[in-house]
């Protein structure tokens, strides 16, 4: 049974803003400035126009006290939730299994 994701997971950088930097009072600035990279950076990262790195998970696990893992995975989740939306599995599906049956034919 394939498995089926029926909601879109958040960018990670919805969850780093509203679980890390809202609940600590945090100026998009001052956040850069403590993960040591640009104000540009950290906002297209809040804003969904970046992605988390694995630089980036390294940088933000040491700042929040969590893992690189969690932070990748968040990514990870997104990321695949939206190529899910973007791609249409079944035509290639069923172009492999077109395929796979004239391919048995031809033994």
């Amino acid at each position: 049974m394939p498995h089926m994701t029926i909601h879109n997971p958040p960018h990670p950088g919805e969850i780093l803003k509203e679980f890390y930097l809202n609940p600590l009072h945090l100026t998009v600035t001052e956040a850069a400035s403590g993960l040591k990279i640009t104000r540009k950076t950290l906002s297209a990262l809040l804003n969904g126009r970046a992605g988390i790195s694995p630089e980036m998970s390294l940088k933000l696990a040491a700042a929040f006290d969590t893992t690189p893992e969690h932070w990748l995975n968040l990514q990870q989740s997104h990321t695949l939730w939206k190529a899910r939306q973007e791609i249409d599995l079944r035509t290639i599906r069923h172009f492999f299994d077109t395929s796979s049956k004239s391919f048995s034919s031809c033994s």
